[in-house]
């Protein structure tokens, strides 16, 4: 009798519904990066997530696009006022 090598199926390290929870944040690089790299492995290997990424992707690009400029003294005005309210002065 022959006996046939039982082989392993390869487990992915993260499935659909763990990447799913991450997603936004993996495409602001919110994730680290050892995570990050199991996000990319996922994303390469399946097909679904992968067109989700890339919707995600042309969605984000487009309201990028579509900002007005924004004027620099205001958003200086924006960070003095923060830097105010972090030191605690009045």
């Amino acid at each position: 009798m022959i006996r046939r090598a039982r082989t392993r199926r390869h487990r992915p390290e993260v499935n659909c519904r763990e990447v799913g929870k991450v997603l936004q944040s993996y495409l602001d690089d919110d994730v680290e990066p050892g995570f990050a790299d199991k996000i990319a492995k996922h994303l390469e290997a399946c097909r679904d997530c992968g067109l989700e990424v890339e919707t995600y992707r042309r969605i984000k690009a487009s309201l990028a696009a579509k900002l007005p400029e924004v004027d620099t003294a205001a958003i200086d005005r924006l960070r003095a006022f923060g830097e105010q309210l972090t030191s605690g002065d009045e």
